[in-house]
């Protein structure tokens, strides 16, 4: 009768092993015991492992494993960083974009005859538009070509068209505490941005150079009550903190001249004649920007009228 033997599969894979080694003593002629010590370290898990080297190498990892991470968190925000001011490029071309549009469709409302002289105003047609409209600045050979609005603060139309809706230049606009429609008063100032595509005002501001001071030398700013033709006298640098800027009416004509002859002692840009013309000068339109030369600079271009007309 066979036997029937219940096989431990440990033992039988050792056996074979056994066997195995013994073959390949006999061919190799090594020792059946190191052929066997590697093959319980085979079974075992540990040939190959050098526990020395191993315990060496992992605090490298570590560091590999923290650089990675680092590498990775400033390649994001990296991206980030492109993504964010890839958007901010987008819009301020876009909010430019849509001031443009506005400018454009505005100027329709006023014809710049073709031998020169003053624009000629559609009254109505603009304050169907709206009503807070007071006059309008033109400069010839520059794009200065825009009607002036008064809101109940100098808040009104800084950031908002004429339209009622945000717009990054907003509208150029009077004063709220001068006296519309404009030069009634012995100082008028009207305000505009400094737009960085060089519309609005950015033109005012870049007659801090001589050269292109000179190449001005005309301005109109035209009501329904009169038309002013005007001349730059001076441009001079001051702060949004500089109260003295807006001053409207003065104690008396001596009070005045003092007040023109302190801003033409901080002139950056002027006429060669303005200190003889300042005695002969009763009123003064004052445009206002911003001159990105200090954090909260301002330029100022004051103008002496050279002719006026008021229509019957």
């Amino acid at each position: 009768m066979a036997r029937h033997f219940e096989s431990d599969p440990n033992e039988s894979t050792a056996l074979r092993f056994e066997q195995r080694g013994a073959q390949a003593s006999a061919q190799t002629g090594a020792p059946a015991s190191q052929l066997g010590a590697k093959q319980n370290a085979y079974l075992s898990g540990d040939l190959g492992k050098d526990s020395s080297k191993g315990a060496g190498k992992r605090p490298g990892k570590k560091k590999r494993s923290i650089s990675s991470i680092i590498s990775n968190l400033m390649l994001v925000i990296g991206i980030v960083l492109l993504a964010v001011a890839g958007f901010m490029w987008g819009k301020a071309q876009w909010d430019y974009h849509e001031q443009d549009k506005t400018n454009q469709k505005l100027a329709t409302y006023a014809q710049l005859p073709e031998k020169g002289g003053p624009p000629k105003v559609d009254w109505k047609g603009l304050k169907a538009v709206n009503k807070d409209v007071v006059g309008w600045i033109q400069v010839p050979h520059t794009v200065i070509n825009y009607p002036v609005y008064q809101g109940a603060s100098n808040d009104t139309y800084l950031n908002t068209t004429a339209e009622g809706v945000h717009g990054v230049g907003g509208q150029i606009f009077l004063d709220y505490e001068n006296k519309k429609p404009g030069m009634l008063d012995q100082q008028t100032l009207i305000y505009g941005h400094h737009l960085k595509n060089g519309t609005m005002f950015k033109q005012i501001a870049d007659m801090d150079k001589q050269e292109f001071f000179n190449s001005i030398d005309t301005l109109w700013y035209v009501t329904e009550t009169g038309i002013y033709e005007l001349e730059p006298l001076f441009l001079y640098y001051t702060t949004g903190e500089d109260t003295t800027v807006r001053q409207f009416n003065f104690e008396n004509e001596e009070a005045f001249q003092n007040f023109l002859k302190e801003k033409l002692a901080k002139a950056q840009t002027k006429r060669k004649d303005a200190e003889k013309l300042l005695p002969s000068v009763k009123h003064v339109l004052s445009l206002g920007t911003c001159d990105y030369i200090e954090g909260y600079g301002r330029t100022i271009l004051v103008c002496a009228i050279k002719s006026e007309v008021h229509p019957s």
